[in-house]
């Protein structure tokens, strides 16, 4: 038996040999990373030449550069618990279990298996009427099989490895999407925190302006009783008291919103941290330096959404080969070796012993175009995924450039506002030394008070643009996560 075994052994092993020997080459067009020349970004020294006193901080953890504990431990809880990243680490599992799937069918399939049957026939039947007929014939009948099979199609064309190769890279691209709603959660979170850090500002700055008003107010009044104001400057007084408090339950509105938003972005119920952030009512963070401009080129190889989207067009490419590998003959093996008895005492004996080798031969001879048209399907579905990564390139500069500008012109905004604001002050507190002296009439008071609340709102809410810009800009830049120079390296 053991000879048999061997022989049996030998020729199956051989056969898998010569079959792998034949399957050393693949059909389809090899990948080659499309090359995507661009100039400098033209608004980077814009940028290069801001005056901080804040350093600029590294780009896979930016939001530590603004000097803000809180807006530090707020985008680290939501980078440990957001359910979007969550959602998204779930689906590169799926995409690797596919990936390892696709691989599984290079491979050969080996099961074991073992059965017993027993049966007592019919002597009417057409096997128990013939059978009947010879002595000592037993209806009781059993059977004992044990064994293994073992089968393998042989990837004659490649066209195995081509579509393991596609699910690899869908893989590394959903891989890169993961990176990217990471990058984008930590860039949600910081802009709702600055958000709410403006509007917090607001609302102080609208209290001191209902302060300043309810002061008006009771100046007016004494006046009126020395008989140096009438009704009207009383009325007037009022009026723009109420119109500042009129101001704050639409900050408010806009103040929860945020709070909210923040909340889900951290994984939790709207209200979770809402007291949180009310009690401690910070200033609104500076903006730190950007740090050294990357060539576009860098920035491409960095952002997660472009090495998703040329992680997909890898795949596109691999699915033309696997198409075009159906114009060749598909070759599979199978094998057997058990043991087959209708007694327990000999069933592992010589005698018992049953091999099985098949081999078959399958090729597409005419199918009505079918094969060309899945070959002319895979090739327009790589020529889309080429000219999305394109796009995805042009619009990722384009985001950049955009960011740039947003936050120089942001920044220069802010210091004439601050300028303003400093004149109005001025202004508003001679206003009121002159209305007190009689030399001016209320109403220059009450525009001069306009102007001023004005004008703290716009620093205030300048302030927190100036913030969110320079959010922008990290994120533009690919900044959120650490970017090894082996991930970094496939775009090449």
């Amino acid at each position: 038996m053991n000879t048999v075994i061997s022989r049996t052994s030998k020729a199956i092993m051989g056969s898998l040999i010569v079959s792998a020997f034949l399957a050393g080459c693949a059909v389809g067009p090899d990948y080659v990373a499309p090359d995507i020349e661009m100039t400098s970004f033209h608004n980077a020294k814009t940028v290069a030449d801001r005056q901080t006193t804040l350093p600029a901080p590294k780009l896979d953890s930016w939001w530590t550069g603004f000097d803000d504990p809180e807006l530090v431990k707020l985008v680290q809880r939501a980078l440990a618990q957001n359910l979007s990243i969550q959602a998204s680490i779930a689906r590169v599992a799926q995409s690797r279990a596919a990936a390892q799937a696709a691989g599984a069918q290079l491979l050969p399939t080996v099961d074991a298996n073992a059965s017993y049957s027993a049966e007592h026939q019919s002597v009417q039947s057409p096997l128990g009427t013939l059978a009947s007929a010879f002595p000592n014939y037993s209806r009781n009948q059993k059977e004992y099989v044990a064994g293994a099979t073992a089968s393998w199609e042989i990837d004659l064309a490649g066209g195995l490895r081509r579509t393991h190769a596609a699910a690899t890279d869908e893989e590394q691209a959903a891989e890169a999407a993961q990176l990217g709603t990471r990058v984008t959660v930590a860039a949600d979170a910081a802009d709702a925190y600055l958000q709410i850090r403006g509007l917090q500002a607001a609302l102080a700055v609208t209290q001191d302006q209902v302060d300043t008003d309810a002061h008006l107010l009771e100046l007016v009044k004494a006046r009126k009783q020395a008989g140096a104001a009438d009704a009207r400057e009383v009325a007037q007084a009022e009026a723009l008291l109420r119109q500042a408090r009129a101001t704050v339950p639409s900050l408010r509105v806009t103040l929860e919103a945020q709070l909210n938003r923040l909340d889900v972005l951290m994984g939790a119920q709207p209200g979770t941290y809402a007291v949180e952030l009310g009690a401690h009512a910070g200033a609104i963070p500076e903006v730190p330096a950007i740090g050294r401009m990357d060539q576009p080129v860098d920035v491409l190889r960095r952002r997660p959404d472009i090495i998703a989207a040329e992680r997909h067009l890898a795949a596109s490419n691999e699915a033309i080969g696997a198409a075009l590998s159906e114009y060749y003959p598909k070759i599979s093996l199978a094998g057997a070796l058990g043991f087959d008895s209708i007694t327990g005492s000999g069933f592992l004996s010589a005698k018992s012993f049953q091999p099985v080798g098949t081999g078959a031969l399958q090729w597409r001879l005419f199918d009505f175009g079918k094969v060309d048209a899945e070959v002319r399907n895979a090739r327009g579905s790589y020529a889309e995924a080429l000219a999305q990564y394109r796009e995805a390139a042009l619009k990722a500069t384009e985001d950049v450039e955009d960011a740039l500008m947003t936050l120089s012109q942001t920044e220069i905004r802010l210091q004439e506002i601050q300028q303003e604001v400093d004149s109005l002050m001025k202004a508003r507190d001679l206003s009121e030394k002159a209305y007190r002296a009689g030399s001016i009439t209320l109403t220059d008071v009450l525009d001069a008070d306009r102007q001023l609340l004005d004008a703290r709102n716009d620093l205030d809410a300048t302030k927190a643009d100036a913030a969110r810009a320079a959010v922008r800009t990290f994120r533009s830049l690919g900044g959120g996560w650490d970017a090894p120079e082996q991930h970094v390296a496939q775009t090449n």
